[in-house]
């Protein structure tokens, strides 16, 4: 069973910077896909960042520019460096993955963007 724990989340001002972390239980090697998904209050789960197997990376378009998602297969985790930070950010960011068969989301981690 594969897990995936976030880190990093916390209260930054409008204009800083945060990197979040998801440590996966194993090996990210095989994933065809990870990614971070985000959820603010009353709405519904976005895709923030997507990185591929082959190294590709997608953005959405609110975030283009500001986040960076890589990943790092000798410490087994994704991470994504948000920049430039904006109070719509504010939401809970989740650690996806895809192994080809199954689908494992992390639990979450809150980013509040207020002054």
């Amino acid at each position: 069973q594969v897990q995936l724990a976030e880190s990093g989340g916390g209260l930054v001002q409008p204009g800083g910077s945060l990197r979040l972390s998801c440590s996966a239980s194993g090996s990210i090697f095989s994933y065809n896909a990870m990614a971070w998904f985000r959820q603010a209050p009353g709405k519904e789960r976005d895709n923030v960042a997507t990185i591929h197997i082959g190294g590709s990376t997608s953005y959405a378009d609110s975030v283009k520019g500001r986040f960076t998602i890589s990943r790092d297969y000798a410490k087994n985790t994704l991470y994504l460096q948000m920049n430039s930070l904006k109070p719509e950010d504010t939401a809970v960011y989740y650690c996806y993955a895809n192994n080809g068969r199954y689908d494992y989301w992390g639990q979450g981690t809150l980013v509040t963007v207020s002054s």
